[in-house]
């Protein structure tokens, strides 16, 4: 007599069929809360993306983690992951509200605050460090301080010739002018007497 195939490959044993019941009817309840708390985090991740459309992104992303709370709570994730979640979800709505977008190369990457603070200082401390390699050896320090000191003598001596040379021009131009104007108004009173002193002689003659 020949044997036909099993075509049956499941359970068999009545605890293995209770556990496949088990799991159908928890796959039932516990699938549409793992849906909702999915749903809600990528409407929170859009919302945080298009913040002009009228949406709160606060409230979104604090419907999205209770909706991962209470998934954790009924056992539909673990708890574990869902604050895996919550943390990834914080750090990555924050990056969307605060981030700025850059363009290179025909791609857009969003960077955030935090990161775009760090990539500035980052910058600046680079450049400092390329103007300073020429001060790192002994003779390069020297040469620094060499320049400085020469940097200020020079300075000093420059600004001690401007600030005598003035009030020096000054004075000289003031003194001249003044006797000149002096003597000239003197020598036009001596002139002015004689000319009087001459007519009323003059005028007593005749």
């Amino acid at each position: 007599m020949a044997r036909t195939p099993r075509k049956w490959t499941g359970a068999r044993s009545p605890s293995g069929l209770k556990r496949v019941r088990n799991s159908e009817r928890r796959h039932e309840v516990l699938g549409p809360r793992r849906a909702v708390a999915k749903t809600l985090v990528r409407k929170a991740l859009d919302v945080a993306e298009n913040p002009t459309d009228g949406g709160d992104p606060q409230a979104a992303l604090s419907e999205a983690m209770s909706a991962l709370d209470r998934a954790a709570k009924v056992g539909a994730i673990h708890p574990n992951a869902a604050a895996r979640r919550k943390s990834r979800l914080a750090i990555r709505m924050y990056d969307l509200l605060e981030g700025t977008a850059i363009v290179a190369k025909g791609k857009t990457k969003t960077v955030g605050k935090a990161a775009a603070q760090k990539a500035a200082k980052a910058r600046i401390a680079a450049g400092k460090a390329d103007k300073a390699k020429g001060a790192q050896t002994a003779a390069g320090k020297a040469r620094a301080a060499l320049s400085k000191t020469a940097r200020a003598e020079s300075g000093a001596a420059a600004a001690k010739p401007t600030s005598a040379k003035p009030a020096a021009t000054k004075a000289a131009s003031s003194k001249p002018t003044g006797t000149k104007t002096t003597a000239k108004a003197a020598a036009s009173k001596a002139a002015g007497t004689k000319a009087t002193a001459t007519k009323k002689a003059a005028a007593k003659k005749a």
